[in-house]
């Protein structure tokens, strides 16, 4: 580390989920071992997990609970979720997070906001503090020259075959017609004395300093559309829990049977409200006679069965690795799990930008996927005996793996940060 890196204030500023959490929390993790003082501000609901690892923490509202199971099944919605987070949850509070993260920021060198917190750059703006934006998923950069699955207008894809300057056109109609979901941003811009003109979720939420795109170029590779300061690193893990002695036996002695199971999750958010997503799985696991790991139950659904086991939480950093297939949501946390694990992938996305990533997992060769509605003992048995059968899903997603495990998200994420500090 450069003497001009060391010992610099960074901030982290994020709301939303433990997937958008955990990067950070890695990133902060990371910094503080080379030398720099770090806090995060988040919701009040994280206090402890962000406390218990050593970090600094400052309070954001709103007060939200993120595993609220209301809240997520409309969130879930395909045709209105980004409305509802967006009109219902964030910007109503809009005034306060922008309260909470002005005093957070005072005296911060160094700023990096995820994309759902629209209060980071009227703040980095009102301090003239510098500031990098953390974008997690392929998704969140709208390119027209590599269009994405957008959740509530999945039909636009297929502008695509069009050329990219034919979907644009049609996306940038599209787009006008959530520009008065932004009134909040736009009021609180003008009574702060900033600069009126704003457009919050195709423009702003990159920063004019530095865009980290933290996923695999395997994923998806730059385009010319991406924001200019923009530099890919790779995947960022996160994966460290507290100690539970008897779930750790359980899955120590069941990972220890030489036949690979298949195990089934659904991330940190779907999980709470999973639908029969569990019963599901665990009846396609009977019938193909094959060992399970529900991971995000305490219960295996119907008949006890010796083959399965289910348990709250588990490592995928250890879990993935073990599995003959991954089963999950297609959050970008999970895929970027499974990709670097290497095994196969069968995808069942619930909403937000699981579909584009169960789109570009295909696209890889490593996996396929099943819309949530279709997910039943039948398609789902049928997509995994598939899985673990035809053997070039398993010899791709091992020459995959190896790719992004040499990736070095972490390290070339912090690179950038602490090359940005020392400028």
């Amino acid at each position: 580390m450069t003497i001009e890196t060391q010992s610099k204030r960074v901030l982290f500023a994020t709301v939303g989920s433990l997937g958008d959490l955990h990067p950070c929390l890695a990133l902060a993790l990371e910094l503080q071992r080379r030398g720099h003082s770090v806090t995060i501000a988040t919701i009040e609901y994280y206090r402890s997990k962000v406390e218990s690892l050593g970090i600094g923490f400052l309070p954001l509202r709103p007060d939200m609970d993120p595993t609220d199971r209301e809240m997520i099944r409309q969130c879930e919605d395909l045709k209105r979720g980004p409305e509802i987070l967006f009109r219902k949850i964030v910007l109503p509070h809009l005034r306060e997070t922008y309260q909470d993260l002005l005093e957070a920021a005072a005296g911060a060198d160094l700023m990096v906001a995820g994309e759902l917190n629209y209060a980071a750059p009227l703040v980095a703006e009102k301090l003239g503090l510098r500031w990098v934006s953390a974008i997690l998923s392929p998704a969140s950069f709208f390119s027209a020259h590599d269009p994405s699955v957008i959740v509530n207008v999945p039909w636009l894809i297929h502008v695509r075959k069009a050329g990219w300057r034919a979907y644009r056109a049609v996306f940038n109609l599209g787009r006008r017609g959530t520009r008065h979901w932004w009134d909040p941003v736009r009021k609180l811009r003008r009574d702060e004395g900033l600069r009126p003109d704003c457009d919050p979720l195709f423009r702003d939420k990159f920063s004019p300093d530095l865009v980290l795109a933290m996923f695999s170029p395997l994923l998806a590779r730059s385009q010319p559309d991406w924001p200019r300061p923009t530099r890919q690193t790779g995947f960022v893990f996160f994966d460290q829990h507290g100690p539970n002695a008897e779930a750790d036996r359980k899955l120590a002695e069941f990972l220890s049977i030489s036949d690979p199971p298949v195990v089934f999750t659904q991330g940190s958010t779907a999980v709470h409200s999973p639908g029969d997503f569990y019963e599901v799985s665990a009846e396609a696991a009977r019938k193909l006679g094959w060992r399970a790991l529900l991971v995000g139950t305490d219960a295996v659904p119907g008949v006890p069965s010796p083959g399965i086991l289910a348990l709250p939480y588990a490592p995928y950093s250890q879990v993935f690795r073990s599995a003959a297939v991954i089963v999950h949501q297609g959050g970008s946390g999970t895929t970027g799990q499974a990709l670097y694990a290497g095994r196969p992938q069968l995808i069942v996305p619930f909403g937000w930008d699981q579909p584009d990533n169960a789109m570009r997992v295909e696209r890889l060769g490593v996996g396929i996927h099943l819309p949530r509605s279709a997910y039943s003992v039948n398609s789902a048995t049928a997509a995994l005996e598939r899985l673990l059968t035809e053997k070039q899903f398993s010899e791709r997603a091992a020459q995959v793996g190896e790719q992004v495990r040499a990736e070095a998200g972490l390290t070339s994420a912090c690179d950038a940060i602490e090359a940005h500090l020392s400028t």
